[in-house]
């Protein structure tokens, strides 16, 4: 669970699930054009294989201020513009997170881990 200090209202604490947060991650980052993938590390997936509620590919760390340190680890397409499509994600992924659940979010790094040549259509037929 995360817990954040409400200081525009003083009203109280707000708890927020970590699975909320890696979905709403997850969810940014597979709407921008030219990401192909979420990958996982080899220390993600050994922290995928204990814990059930990780997420493929992303990597969240909460600071007791309350500020959140994000890494996500993507495959692209062919042809895109990686430093393009590096900051689309972190804007997205920004922008979600202080729409959503109203919390700051700190470092956001993309790392690319692959470029992918074949590109699944809608249709299921595969391009070059």
């Amino acid at each position: 669970m995360v817990q954040f200090q409400d200081m525009t209202n003083n009203k109280g604490k707000i708890t927020c699930d970590k699975r909320i947060l890696l979905s709403i991650i997850s969810l940014a980052t597979k709407e921008i054009s030219g990401v192909s993938e979420l990958v996982d590390t080899p220390s993600l997936l050994f922290k995928r294989i204990f814990n059930k509620y990780d997420s493929k590919g992303v990597m969240i760390k909460i600071a007791p201020n309350g500020k959140v340190t994000i890494d996500v680890y993507i495959k692209v397409f062919a042809g895109v513009n990686v430093s393009d499509i590096c900051f689309r994600i972190q804007e997205n992924i920004k922008n979600n997170i202080a729409s959503m659940v109203e919390l700051k979010t700190g470092k956001i790094n993309v790392h690319i881990m692959g470029v992918n040549f074949l590109k699944q259509q809608e249709d299921g037929s595969i391009n070059a």
